[in-house]
């Protein structure tokens, strides 16, 4: 017993604690938990990724056709990109110099949230070339 104590004293004792490694441990396991859960949810984010993208491809077609036919052209409210269906929304208001507004919200069909695009665009209010 004598012997434990002086080297306690001089400070040569070199082991851990049984407590002091539980504490080690519980530490490390947060940490992992966190990186864990950090890297699952950016998991999900990318895997909405393709979705987005091709949404506003989708969306930038819509206001391409819209120049051409004019703003006022019935298009089609769903259209199919990649082998996916996407749904279309157009509001259209007039601005204070008569520019026609048109926001487009793309959407993959059958989603409320989560990926789209949203684009706005001004166009004038008479139709483009050949409309």
């Amino acid at each position: 017993m004598t012997a434990c104590k002086n080297r306690r004293e001089r400070g040569q004792d070199r082991g851990m604690t049984l407590l002091e490694l539980a504490v080690a441990v519980l530490v490390l396991s947060i940490g992992t938990l966190a990186a864990v859960r950090g890297t699952d949810q950016a998991r999900l984010e990318i895997g909405a990724a393709p979705d987005r993208a091709l949404a506003g491809i989708v969306a930038h077609n819509r206001a391409a056709e819209l120049r051409l036919h004019g703003p006022f052209h019935p298009l089609p409210e769903q259209v199919e990109m990649a082998g996916r269906r996407f749904a279309i929304t157009q509001t259209r208001t007039t601005t204070a110099s008569g520019l026609i507004q048109i926001e487009i919200a793309v959407r993959p069909s059958g989603q409320t949230g989560g990926a789209g695009a949203l684009l706005v665009s001004h166009l004038p209010p008479r139709p483009g070339p050949g409309g």
